[in-house]
């Protein structure tokens, strides 16, 4: 990376290199090869899903000493070519039918292995929707019903994924039990608060600790209008998943290559090797965007005035995934939406300047990462005419970052560590 200019001149460049940095240590390329086990006596199978699986397949290729062959499905975009491994594409956040067929093809591919036979699952985040293999009793339908509700209800991702593993035939551990007696060797990249395997992708490769009781607690808990069929499957037995302990998932092995603190550190190196202090408020911060980011604004403001918690120059680092609920038929993901929310707390603040992105360069379902905002945000927006607590309430901060020339476009990552946010205080006011 080029050396990013001096925040107080150029505070946009520093904000961007930083989300760059970010991005540089949850790159497959870089944290894949690392952690890859010895070759086995039999065949080597890669199967996986996620927002990064298709880049995870391509760094293990060029890293494998030995023959390999299979399948992993990505987000329709973030595909890469591969020589051995099948790259496959599919709709995300709500599944598809490519995603059930690849999904049904993935769990064919484990059935056929043997104990002298090594699985390596490349697993990331975004793999939940991608891996859509309904269980027995149930259609993709249904199971897109109850995604667009559990996306529009603010519910956290961990709750989601509970009620997905209980619906799903392969996640919640069960492309691992039907993995065995093969060895399975799982890599992780981590997009969920507090890195819990079980979580990443709804575990589709660990025990699931979670209960159909409490995904049916989930759906009462959101007011979440089930289709019948899905209500029946979680009041039977027969949609529990593999529990802790289970010895179908004796030989299968977990690691964690990639955690959104690792790209929250490589930011802070970043930012000190600039003269800037750098404070990491946590890399598993959840709840409404709009309410995180007034809590954010008021801690940028006692550093402004106070110099508390940190003395400017100082930028404060978070990552995590706050959660939208839809009010309106407006425009935006959670990261726009938190930048929209800050403007208006901060209300031109001098000196304060901020970056929201997801890490996998895909805003929601929109074609942004992210946006950022100075302190005249708002007055630039009122010569246009744009109202931002009216764009707040219509739910439509793409609209309003867009109108002003502030959304931050990437194109895929192909990572995905969840939420990068920096909030720059250049000086004491």
């Amino acid at each position: 990376m080029t050396d990013p200019a001096t925040p107080p001149i150029e505070p946009r460049a520093f904000l961007r290199a930083l989300f760059d940095k970010a991005l540089e240590a949850a790159d497959p390329a870089r944290v894949v090869p690392a952690h890859l086990p010895e070759p086995p006596a039999g065949r080597t199978v890669v199967v996986g899903a996620g927002k990064a699986s298709a880049a995870m397949a391509r760094a293990l290729e060029r890293h494998w000493p030995a023959p390999l062959e299979g399948l992993v499905v990505t987000r329709t975009g973030h595909g890469v070519p591969c020589e051995h491994i099948e790259i496959a594409e599919a709709s995300h956040p709500v599944p598809d039918e490519a995603g059930r067929r690849a999904a049904g093809r993935i769990l064919e591919l484990v059935l056929g292995c043997g104990a002298n036979d090594l699985i390596i699952a490349l697993i990331s985040g975004g793999g939940s929707a991608l891996l859509a293999l309904p269980a027995e009793g149930i259609t993709l339908e249904e199971k897109q019903t109850i995604n667009r509700a559990l996306l529009a209800s603010g519910a956290r991702i961990d709750e989601m994924n509970c009620l997905r593993k209980h619906l799903s035939a392969i996640k919640g551990g069960r492309l691992a039990a039907a993995a065995d007696p093969a060895r399975l060797v799982a890599l992780l990249i981590s997009d969920v608060p507090g890195d819990d395997p079980s979580v990443i992708a709804s575990g589709p490769t660990v025990a699931d600790p979670s209960t159909r009781q409490q995904a049916l607690e989930i759906i009462d808990k959101y007011a979440i209008d089930a289709p019948p069929g899905v209500l029946r499957l979680l009041q039977s037995e027969d949609c529990e998943t593999p529990k802790p302990g289970d010895p179908r998932l004796a030989r299968v092995e977990t690691r964690l290559i990639a955690r959104p603190q690792d790209s929250l550190e490589a930011a802070a190196r970043l930012a000190a090797d600039n003269g800037v202090t750098p404070l990491i408020l946590g890399d598993s911060i959840e709840g409404e965007a709009r309410e995180v980011a007034i809590a954010m604004a008021a801690i940028a403001r006692q550093a402004a005035k106070h110099g508390q918690p940190a003395a400017p120059p100082c930028v404060l680092l978070s990552g995590g995934e706050t959660t939208v609920t839809l009010r309106a038929a407006g425009r935006g993901g959670r990261n726009s939406e938190f930048l929209l929310s800050l403007a208006i707390a901060l209300d031109g603040l001098a000196g304060v300047h901020a970056i929201a992105c997801d890490t996998d360069g895909i805003d929601g379902s929109e074609d942004n990462a992210g946006a950022v905002i100075e302190p005249a945000s708002l007055e630039r927006a009122a010569r246009q005419g744009l109202s931002a607590k009216a764009k707040l309430r219509e739910n439509d901060s793409y609209g309003f970052f867009a109108d002003l020339g502030d959304l931050v476009v990437c194109g895929p990552t192909l990572t995905n560590v969840n939420d990068f946010r920096a909030i720059l205080i250049e000086k004491r006011l």
